[in-house]
């Protein structure tokens, strides 16, 4: 599990091209984890884009991660399965994928971080660090402090996310986190490969 440069999918932003081709060129371009999201995708269809993507990252030896739907986490055979506070709770989470496959958990703090990690979770993603429009039902951004309180807090692996992008990775990976998670500034660039290539620079220094 390498959760340095976490790659989050998301249709809207993706300019219209196939998520499949931003996936492969991020990989390409570095991306260690791929995280598939979607909220309002037919079941049938979901899986097969599922599918598809655990094609290009199992090839690729890069995680897999589905976002809140474990029945197309265990269907396409994922890594692993990401839930929210508002999703199904981590605990029963974990007894439905087994203990073989991971468990990230989203935590505000530090209390739900611990409550998630007790419930079986192999890494807490944070609440957004920053302002972003592709997270806006989390609230207060947690900011560098936050981020850095909850990552001491805690004996689990941290991933960023929220509005992370090659002004800020430095500032964010200085605070111990395993990793950062990027929506936009990959899945929206002109160049997702290179986009992600400028990334991984700061998760190798």
């Amino acid at each position: 599990m390498d959760l340095s440069l976490y790659l989050v999918t998301d249709r809207p932003l993706s300019r219209g091209r196939p998520i499949e081709e931003i996936v492969s060129s991020a990989i390409a371009g570095g991306v260690t984890t791929v995280q598939l999201r979607e909220k309002d995708t037919p079941t049938g269809e979901f899986l097969d884009l599922a599918l598809r993507v655990r094609t290009i990252t199992r090839e690729s030896g890069v995680t897999f991660i589905v976002n809140d739907r474990i029945d197309i986490a265990l269907a396409s055979d994922a890594d692993g399965i990401h839930v929210g506070q508002d999703d199904m709770p981590a605990d029963v989470a974990r007894r439905l994928i087994g203990p073989d496959r991971i468990l990230g958990v989203t935590a505000a703090d530090a209390e739900e971080a611990r409550t998630a990690i007790a419930a079986g979770a192999d890494y807490i993603g944070c609440n957004a660090v920053f302002a972003t429009p592709t997270k806006t039902d989390t609230g207060t951004p947690l900011g560098i402090a936050g981020l850095e309180e909850l990552v001491r807090s805690i004996d689990v692996p941290v991933v960023a996310i929220g509005g992370i992008n090659t002004t800020n990775a430095a500032e964010v990976l200085a605070t111990g986190a395993a990793g950062i998670a990027v929506v936009s500034a990959i899945v929206s660039a002109d160049d997702p490969e290179e986009a992600a290539r400028e990334l991984k620079r700061f998760t190798e220094r």
